[in-house]
C-alpha cells in the first residue's frame, strides 16, 4: 500500500492528511482534517491535487501522433512529466489510409508505458470540419461518415468528435452519433447562432478550443462563440495566453460552468525552437508559440502544468477552481466519475507540488513516476 501526505485537495475542500492508494492502482482512503484554501500554499506543507486531464493532445516531445508507430507512447510519457495522468490522443483532419495508420498504431499501444499518461482514447479533430475554418488543419475535410467512424473506432476508440454542424449533412447525423455514444463537439466552424442553437438539441455537448477557429461573437450576429457562452455547460480553452486574451478566458469563466483548459500541443511541446510536424503541416515553434509559415497560429507549446500556473498566477483563480478547469470538469464531460479527483474508489492520479505550484511528483493510477527531465 502507497500513500501521500501533505495539504490534500478532495471534493470537499483541501485536508491535511493522506491518501492512500490500494493494489489495484485506485484511491482507498483520503483522510485528515480540513485545512483552509487560503492557508495551503503558506503551510509548509506539500499540495497535492488530481491528476491533470488533457482532451486535446496532438504531440509532444517532438512527436506527433499522425506519425502511427510508437509515437503515442512518446507524447503520453512527455506530457505525464508535466502532471497530465491521462489524455485524448488527437488526430488531424486527413485521408482515411492516414488516421488509420494513426488508429491502428494507438490500438497496438493499448497498455501505456510505466512512465506515460493513460491514453482514454482518440478525439477525432476533423475532417467532418468546415474548409473555411481550417485554422492549422490540413485540407481533407469531408461530411461526416458513419461508416468511416464505425472502421477507426474498431482500430482504437473514440471518445470526441469536433464537427461543423453547418457542413453539408453534419446536422443530421449528430444525433446517430450520440445515441451511439460518440460525445459531439463543435468546432472549425463558420455555423450561425441559430446552427449552434440546433446542434446542442441534436446532441451536441461541447466547443473545441473556445474562441478559435469559429464564428465570432457580434451583437446581432451571435456566432458560436454566442451560442457556447449563452447555451454550453462544457467547452475546451487553450490557456497558453496567446490564443486567447486573459480577458476573454474570464467571460468564458463566467458563463461556461464545466469550461476545462486543453494544451492543443503538439509535436514542439518540450522542445526547442525549430520546425515540428503537425499531421501533414511542417510547423515552426518560436517565441512560446507555434505557427505555419503564413503565421496562423498551429496549435501550442503548452503543458498542463503551465496551464495550472497560468489560472492561479496569471488569472487569480483559487487553488480548487484551477484544479477542477485542469482534470475534474474533463473527466466529467467525458463521463468518468473514477478521474479527475481524489476520492475513495477513483484512479490514483495525484500530482505532488511545493508551495510555488512547481511540481515534484506525479502518480498515475497510484505509481509514482520519474519526471526529472521534464522540459
Amino acid at each position: 500500500m502507497r500513500c501521500i501526505a501533505g495539504n490534500i485537495l478532495t471534493p470537499q475542500g483541501f485536508v491535511f492528511g493522506t491518501v492512500r492508494f490500494g493494489a489495484d492502482g485506485r484511491v482507498l482512503e483520503v483522510s485528515g482534517q480540513a485545512v483552509p484554501e487560503n492557508r495551503v500554499r503558506e503551510s509548509g506543507q506539500p499540495l497535492v491535487i488530481p491528476g491533470f486531464v488533457d482532451l486535446h493532445v496532438h504531440g509532444g516531445g517532438g512527436r506527433d501522433i499522425m506519425e502511427g508507430a510508437d509515437a503515442v507512447l512518446r507524447v503520453s510519457e512527455l506530457h505525464a512529466r508535466h502532471g497530465t495522468t491521462s489524455l485524448l490522443a488527437t488526430t488531424m483532419t486527413a485521408p482515411l489510409a492516414d488516421l488509420e495508420l494513426a488508429f491502428s498504431a494507438m490500438g497496438r499501444a493499448q497498455q501505456r508505458s510505466a512512465t506515460g499518461a493513460r491514453v482514454l482514447g482518440v478525439h477525432l479533430e476533423g475532417p467532418f470540419i468546415n474548409p473555411k475554418k481550417l485554422g492549422a488543419q490540413p485540407d481533407f475535410t469531408r461530411p461526416v461518415q458513419l461508416d468511416e467512424i464505425r472502421r477507426l473506432h474498431a482500430l482504437f476508440p473514440i471518445r470526441l468528435i469536433t464537427l461543423a454542424p453547418e457542413a453539408d449533412g453534419n446536422m443530421a447525423l449528430i444525433e446517430p452519433l450520440c445515441q451511439a455514444g460518440f460525445r459531439v463537439q463543435i468546432g472549425h466552424t463558420t455555423g450561425s447562432y441559430e446552427d449552434g442553437v440546433q446542434a446542442l438539441a441534436k446532441g451536441a455537448r461541447g466547443f473545441t478550443h473556445l474562441f478559435n477557429a469559429m464564428s465570432a461573437l457580434q451583437h446581432r450576429a451571435p456566432g458560436m462563440v454566442g451560442v457556447a457562452l449563452a447555451h454550453a455547460e462544457f467547452a475546451e480553452i487553450i490557456p497558453d495566453l496567446i490564443h486567447v486574451h486573459p480577458g476573454a478566458i474570464r467571460v468564458a469563466l463566467r458563463a461556461i460552468p464545466g469550461l476545462y483548459c486543453v494544451t492543443d500541443s503538439t509535436a514542439a511541446a518540450g522542445m526547442p525552437d525549430g520546425q515540428y510536424m503537425l499531421g501533414s503541416h511542417t510547423v515552426t515553434k518560436c517565441l512560446g508559440g507555434v505557427r505555419l509559415a503564413d503565421g496562423t497560429l498551429a496549435g501550442s507549446t503548452l503543458t498542463m502544468d503551465q496551464a495550472f500556473c497560468n489560472l492561479v498566477e496569471k488569472l487569480g483563480l483559487g487553488l480548487a477552481e484551477a484544479s477542477a478547469r485542469v482534470s475534474t470538469h474533463a473527466a466529467d464531460y467525458l463521463g468518468l466519475p473514477d478521474r479527475g479527483r481524489l476520492a475513495a474508489g477513483a484512479w490514483g492520479d495525484a500530482l505532488v507540488l511545493d508551495r510555488d505550484l512547481k511540481l515534484l511528483e506525479v502518480h498515475i493510477e497510484g505509481k509514482s513516476i520519474d519526471h526529472t527531465d521534464a522540459a
